[in-house]
């Protein structure tokens, strides 16, 4: 039985202390751990932690404007213009991921904090003085900072001029990173350029489901992932060139995905179902032969023809561009949460034209798997390791972190499912770990505390740390996986569950 939670109250600063680690004696019996250098982390992003969205000269961002214009849009009305304030309480954070035994601590950076517009002429140095002491003090903790320099929240000012779909925020994001290695590369040796841009392009750009609801379905999501691509390039090249000889770190992307399986075995449509989804992103970076998935090149294409079009709607890259995109990153980082079964729609289906149409898949979930508090998540723990083991084989065994993983539910601090959900997830990676089947470095469990959901505001909990959101203190409170995740990081051993 785990032990109950102790709140350990340090100076000002209130965090939630997970108790001491009491290992199962069956495990002593068993030869399953994790390599003495395999890393774990916690999650967390800017937009769903921070708060504070208009203080010390911060400039607005994509979501910002999308909810406070659209409330109808978050299934509370809610928006994060507070959420849990770790702008203020960010050393609370940073002591729950201490507190756990882990070994980093991802963040992402908030681009309209440091430059207002989105613009390099605009510098907000008490943006930079916020992310100095956030960076300082995950450092004295001695955790590792893996920062992430996009997720989600463009500056609103960019998006005027077209956002994403527009070439010139390459020279934007450019910049922009310049200025992050420039400030932080002394101590950030794990960069992440775009988190999640398959998600982002499609429901930002593609639909009008998340910001910044643009709704050009068919076009925009091509165009964003194009410009992604090329940014995230741009932005590797340029660490490659002129600070990695000093600093010696790395630049990845974070990527998400879903494993696909067939009850016909039908390897065809799960292939075209996992290059529509990881590949779109990954086979330009990883694949020896750079460019987009084949299947996407010829599927987009024919399907623009029979619209009556003289061009694809998935732009081409230049040799040029594919040469610079190719081995443009020294990891991948997956973010998995759940898989599906999948099969060919007979008829085409979707908004004519739109990346579901051009997919033409039926996605099927089984009646066994349990579902979460999230109406798309359901446990399916073989997937992670069947899209690790699919990386290896696609892509020539790169360097992978899984940067996301977690479950939701409403809240409860006695959160069994999520135990079992990590416990039964953390299991198959160790299979794929100790049989070599990926060249997996590390595991981040999302997220370090409970936080601003998107379209679901606070009506979906994925945190280790509840937070007293009634509270102006916002206090954080371990719950039970909480210790089960210290265990399993200071062990390096999976705990036995009832």
């Amino acid at each position: 039985m785990l032990k109950s939670i102790l709140i350990c109250i340090l100076g000002a600063t209130i965090a939630t202390k997970a108790p001491e680690v009491v290992v199962d004696s069956r495990q002593n019996a068993s030869d399953r751990f994790f390599p003495g250098d395999f890393l774990f982390g916690a999650s967390t992003a800017a937009y769903q932690i921070e708060g504070a969205w208009n203080l010390d000269g911060k400039g607005p961002n994509i979501w910002d404007e999308f909810t406070h214009s659209h409330p109808e849009k978050i299934v509370d009305h809610e928006n994060a213009d507070v959420t849990t304030n770790s702008y203020e309480f960010y050393l609370d954070d940073v002591e729950a991921v201490k507190n756990l035994s882990m070994n980093f601590y991802r963040i992402s950076i908030a681009w309209s904090r440091i430059l207002p517009t989105g613009d390099i002429a605009n510098i907000n140095e008490k943006g930079i003085e916020y992310y100095n002491k956030l960076i300082d003090a995950i450092i004295n903790h001695k955790l590792e900072p893996m920062v992430t320099m996009y997720h989600y929240d463009l500056p609103q000012d960019l998006q005027k001029l077209g956002g994403l779909t527009n070439s010139i925020v390459i020279s934007y994001f450019e910049a922009y990173a310049n200025l992050l290695y420039d400030r932080f590369g002394d101590r950030v040796k794990y960069w992440i350029t775009f988190n999640e841009p398959g998600d982002f392009c499609t429901a930002g750009y593609g639909a009008d489901q998340h910001a910044p609801a643009v709704n050009a379905h068919g076009v925009g999501e091509y165009l964003c992932g194009h410009n992604v691509l090329k940014a995230h390039a741009v932005a590797y090249r340029l660490y490659r060139s002129s600070y990695y000889e000093q600093y010696k770190g790395q630049v990845g992307i974070t990527l998400s995905s879903r494993f696909f399986y067939s009850d016909s075995n039908d390897t065809h449509t799960v292939d075209r179902a996992m290059q529509f989804s990881l590949g779109w992103f990954a086979n330009p970076i990883f694949s020896p032969a750079g460019n987009y998935p084949a299947i996407m090149i010829t599927s987009i294409a024919s399907n623009s023809i029979r619209e009556g079009r003289s061009w694809s709607r998935l732009p081409s890259f230049t040799d040029k561009w594919i040469e610079t995109i190719r081995g443009s990153a020294d990891f991948l980082g997956l973010n998995y949460y759940t898989s599906r079964y999948v099969e060919v729609n007979p008829e085409p289906k979707g908004t004519n034209p739109s990346y579901e149409r051009d997919i033409n898949l039926k996605f099927v979930i089984k009646p066994e798997w349990k579902p979460s508090a999230s109406n798309w998540l359901y446990s399916v723990p073989k997937g992670i390791g069947d899209i690790l083991r699919w990386i290896k084989e696609e892509y020539n065994n790169p360097e992978v972190f899984i940067t996301e993983n977690g479950w939701s539910d409403h809240g409860e601090l006695d959160d069994d499912d999520r135990i079992a959900y990590l416990h039964d997830h953390l299991e198959q990676i160790l299979d794929v770990v100790l049989s070599d089947e990926s060249n997996l470095k590390g595991y981040t469990v999302w997220s370090i505390i409970d936080n601003f959901e998107w379209t679901q505001g606070y009506t979906e909990k994925f945190g280790l740390y509840s937070v007293n959101m009634s509270s102006p203190r916002r206090e954080r409170t371990a719950k039970k996986s909480a210790n089960f995740m210290a265990t399993v990081a200071s062990t390096h051993r999976i705990p036995e569950i009832n």
